[in-house]
């Protein structure tokens, strides 16, 4: 892609994996939207990237879980920008503990954010996209949960095998349109999604209703996989762009995993 130009809308822009990714796009001549519900984060993130390029860089403060303030962002979007040709579908929380343990707010919260928020960005995004007839990409940051049950992250597992699906049938559908599909799957990355809580709004308990997810440390050895930098991952992600690949599974020990869970699958067939 000739990024040079190309507005990029990214959700939970101001952080992690979509911050990072944010650089990688600024440092092509992308302009950039960065979506956030942390002001402060996003004034950060703003003034890091205005020494990276002289292009356009918008912020703004919205909710992906509420409808409303995200077809407020899309219209002002295209009122400002004049249209989208990048959509990274990247904020989210996670909570920790069993299925047993997750109160209905703990699932609420989850679903709203980490499967909503993605249908949502689609919802307000995709039909300026396929108007426009210039093609362009959507991507969805999920998770190797995603994948694979991961146990003591059930609500998170939910949330993101329906991200996972949820691209894996755009990639399908938007191929007459020009518009490539990706979905990120990463194990452990070096992103502040282990503090999650911060953002937890009233509506779902607020911060201290929030059971924690597991230290995502390298000293944390009872969870699988190296701790990826940010920028690493968003490199793959950019690449994944340029090659219009569907999945972007970064690190190379999920492997194994992925396929014992299919092999149950095939295997069941046999019975």
């Amino acid at each position: 892609m000739d990024y040079n130009g190309k507005v990029a809308v990214i959700t939970g822009g101001a952080s992690g994996i979509g911050f990072a990714t944010a650089k990688q796009l600024a440092a092509r001549g992308a302009q950039l939207v960065l979506v956030d519900v942390q002001a402060d984060a996003l004034g950060h993130a703003r003034d890091a990237l205005k020494q990276i390029t002289k292009q356009q860089i918008a912020t703004r403060i919205c909710d992906v879980s509420d409808l409303d303030d995200m077809r407020a962002l899309a219209d002002e979007v295209m009122a400002d920008m004049g249209g989208v040709h990048i959509l990274f579908n990247n904020a989210g929380i996670a909570v920790g503990g069993p299925v047993a343990a997750m109160s209905h707010d703990d699932w609420r919260w989850v679903i709203d954010v980490d499967l909503w928020g993605p249908i949502h960005g689609v919802e307000v995004f995709l039909p300026h996209m396929q108007r426009a007839k210039q093609g362009g990409h959507i991507l969805f940051t999920a998770s190797f949960a995603g994948l694979v049950p991961n146990v003591g992250l059930g609500p998170y597992c939910v949330a993101k095998y329906g991200v996972v699906a949820l691209a894996e049938v755009l990639h399908r559908e938007l191929r007459e349109d020009g518009i490539g599909v990706s979905v990120l799957c990463p194990m452990r990355v070096g992103t502040n999604i282990g503090t999650s809580e911060r953002n937890r709004d009233v509506r779902y308990g607020g911060p201290a209703a929030s059971p924690t997810v597991p230290e995502q440390g390298e000293e944390n050895a009872d969870l699988a996989g190296r701790v990826l930098d940010v920028d690493d991952v968003a490199a793959q992600v950019v690449k994944a762009i340029d090659e219009k690949r569907l999945y972007i599974l970064p690190h190379a020990e999920s492997r194994q995993y992925i396929q014992r869970r299919f092999q149950r699958i095939d295997q069941a067939f046999a019975t």
